[in-house]
């Protein structure tokens, strides 16, 4: 009974991401900047798609559902950690640490499973052109996205609703700049070990069934691609399916060293270096990674910006048609 009463202290302090560092304000401009640019990036990927019918095919339809989820994991954290900054302030609401645990690991999640389908979708394009059209049909691309969402929300939900039923008496100072389970568990006064374990267990899962996936579908893609005559044929597929390997890379690379490697083997420091990676750097290197080496991508968005300026040059001289 005592551990429960000593539980329902409203507030977590948070140890900023700044705290450490000489420089803050340098790292503070530079973390900002690249929210802004991750944040643009995303949003313009993700209204190009949906406006230029070129790009209504089912390869830029899941992107335009990375592009979605990358915009939630930047919101997720970043403005919460600004927003303290400014303030001079560190402390975040129970409810507050709960939703920031259930909307990351939501998307988190989701956006693992939907990389792992998008290799499948290049491994359909490169090794089974002529069953493109049929195995990655429109109801087939939604089914996807569709789990993508389901499997967030039901890892999210469990994830949360456990973390949270633990009794929090020990110190209210979170060694991370947001509520992330691993360091969160840490402040439990309850034995957490086995959900630890299972946590662990659970999460080598997640990770590797669809690192599996991706590793299978690239490997395929590999052969298919190192067999093709065409010079400008295995350009096109090597570059296509490069940036989806990089970006695959980075975001797995983190995931597997925050949930794989025990948390002995790093300190809170490290953690939230790596954390910023898959909350922030991710997010704002993807659709850097999928545009910048796609045509496709250039032309929709010079397409758009011609009409923009058209529209306004129309208006500027009031001789619309």
């Amino acid at each position: 009974m005592g551990d429960v009463n000593q539980s329902v202290a409203p507030d977590f302090i948070l140890v900023g991401l700044f705290s450490h560092s000489g420089s803050r304000q340098l790292l503070f401009s530079l973390v900002a900047a690249m929210f802004v640019t991750g944040l643009l990036g995303n949003t313009a990927l993700f209204f190009l798609i949906h406006v230029d019918s070129r790009l209504h095919t089912p390869m830029y339809f899941l992107l335009s559902q990375l592009s979605l989820f990358d915009v939630g994991i930047l919101m997720v954290t970043i403005p919460k950690m600004a927003s303290d900054f400014m303030r001079g302030e560190d402390g975040i609401s129970y409810g507050g640490c709960a939703a920031q645990i259930f909307f990351l690991t939501l998307l988190g999640v989701a956006e693992g499973v939907l990389l792992a389908l998008m290799s499948y979708d290049r491994y359909v394009a490169v090794c089974q052109p002529l069953q493109y059209a049929v195995l990655m049909r429109h109801q087939v691309c939604l089914l996807m996205v569709g789990a993508s969402w389901v499997a967030g929300v039901l890892n999210a939900s469990i994830e949360t609703s456990i973390t949270m039923h633990f009794p929090y008496c020990a110190s209210r100072t979170v060694e991370h700049f947001f509520c992330e389970v691993p360091a969160l568990l840490k402040l439990s006064c309850a034995d957490t070990s086995a959900y630890e374990l299972a946590l662990s267990t659970s999460g080598v899962l997640i990770l590797m069934g669809p690192l599996s996936l991706i590793v299978t579908s690239y490997s395929h893609v590999l052969q298919a691609v190192l067999s093709l005559r065409s010079e400008e044929a295995r350009h096109k597929a090597v570059t296509t399916c490069s940036s989806h390997i990089v970006a695959v890379g980075l975001f797995y690379g983190a995931a597997m060293f925050m949930y794989m490697v025990p948390g002995t083997y790093h300190s809170p420091q490290q953690d939230n270096l790596v954390s910023l990676f898959y909350s922030l750097v991710t997010p704002t290197l993807n659709p850097l990674i999928y545009s910048l080496r796609n045509r496709e991508v250039w032309i929709a968005l010079v397409k758009v910006l011609s009409r923009a300026g058209l529209r306004q040059m129309c208006w500027l001289h009031k001789n619309c048609w």
